[in-house]
């Protein structure tokens, strides 16, 4: 919950932020966006982890992700995550701070 709250002040706090400030709080968004979905990752794994490869397939198909005969079963489990994950205050938070950020041209990648 930590990381929802801090994304969503972080999100609060974009309009009112620019350049490198804007930056910044990117910087710190992605950083809170990862731990979150490393926690929620790892959460997935354990939930799942009686499941045979054949079960967390259709549980992949349930979620209406596709999913390739060639995923592995870490794979799978990062489809999981992502599907739950995306869903998210933090997540919806996340995005609307990038999408912020990009309408300003600000962007954690450096231009060539």
């Amino acid at each position: 919950m930590r990381t929802t709250q801090r994304l969503l002040g972080l999100a609060a706090a974009a309009p009112a932020s620019h350049d490198e400030d804007l930056l910044q709080l990117l910087r710190q968004a992605s950083e809170l966006y990862q731990q979150g979905f490393d926690d929620l990752r790892h959460a997935v794994a354990t939930r799942f982890a009686g499941l045979s490869d054949e079960d967390l397939v259709t549980a992949v198909a349930t979620a209406g992700m596709p999913c390739g005969a060639s995923l592995d079963r870490d794979e799978l489990l990062v489809v999981l995550a992502l599907t739950e994950w995306e869903m998210t205050p933090a997540a919806l938070a996340y995005t609307e701070i990038a999408e912020e950020a990009a309408r300003r041209g600000v962007c954690l990648i450096p231009e060539e």
